[in-house]
């Protein structure tokens, strides 16, 4: 056990940040700029990307594979296992899993209606099967990005800042890391519009901001957060559903203000003690 740990200090330093964020968008941006800038030889070489490409998920991962690669080189298996134990924090207030559980479904399906849509999502020819197995495969594509962005980038900054802004910021860099897959033909942000996405990404950053710290740094929460994000059951509500969170988002912060603004009760550590540490 080192003296640093048990002195309480984190063992993972504010510069890892920097790191973060270089790793997680060279990985990112290098797999899909080399589709955007060089399509003929990435094409010839690994074939036409999608959704269920195997590139795909990677650039996705990119976030989890630079945030625990951090941790590894910081902390080393020990710390791995002590990070990865933040998936099993749950207790929170009920209203937070109010709102993951129905809060979010209700703003799909009231953007929806909003725009003349369907409450739910119209169902395939081959009935619920085939959403079911597309909702499973998400859970391995966009909850994984919670290893990096409220895993360790949201620690480290809100070391330094409120919470309120570590959230709008990392919100801001997340919009910014999405960028490349706007000009990327065959996957589902091809027909969306990147500034109503921008928005949505720093309002829902400031949204599981307050999730996060309530949850004592729980990983599960956010990554259940963003599964309820992408699930293929909600209609597709844009841009209704992005100003109809940016009001939600006013409220939370609203009624989170004595938190929001203030680093007193914030998550600043990405690797929690050990359970003998924490007396």
């Amino acid at each position: 056990m080192s003296s640093e740990r048990r002195a309480g200090r984190a063992p993972v330093p504010s510069r890892a940040l920097a790191f973060f964020l270089l790793g997680t968008f060279a990985i990112t941006w290098g797999i899909i700029g080399s589709y955007i800038l060089a399509p003929g030889p990435t094409l010839a070489l690994f074939g036409e990307i999608s959704g269920g490409h195997p590139l795909y998920f990677v650039a996705t991962w990119a976030p989890a594979i630079t945030g625990l690669t951090l941790v590894l080189v910081h902390t080393g298996p020990g710390g791995i296992r002590l990070f990865l134990s933040r998936l099993l924090l749950w207790r929170c207030a009920v209203a937070w899993w109010l709102f993951i559980l129905a809060g979010i479904p209700l703003v799909f399906m009231a953007g929806s209606l909003l725009k003349g849509g369907p409450l739910l999502a119209p169902l395939p020819p081959g009935g619920a099967a085939p959403m079911l197995g597309l909702m499973g495969m998400m859970l391995f594509l966009g909850p994984m990005e919670e290893f990096g962005w409220r895993g360790v980038a949201q620690p480290l900054l809100q070391r330094h800042v409120a919470p309120f802004w570590a959230g709008a910021l990392i919100g801001a860099v997340w919009g910014v890391w999405h960028l490349p897959v706007f000009y990327l033909a065959g996957v589902v942000y091809e027909n969306w519009s990147f500034l109503p996405f921008f928005i949505g990404n720093v309002t829902l950053a400031i949204l599981v901001t307050p999730i996060l710290n309530a949850g004592r740094g729980s990983l599960l929460l956010p990554m259940l957060f963003h599964w309820q994000l992408i699930n293929p059951f909600w209609p597709d509500a844009q841009p209704w559903d992005t100003w109809i969170l940016v009001a939600v988002a006013a409220v939370v912060v609203w009624w989170q203000r004595d938190r929001m603004f203030t680093r007193a009760g914030a998550v600043t550590r990405v690797v929690p003690p050990a359970p003998r540490d924490r007396t």
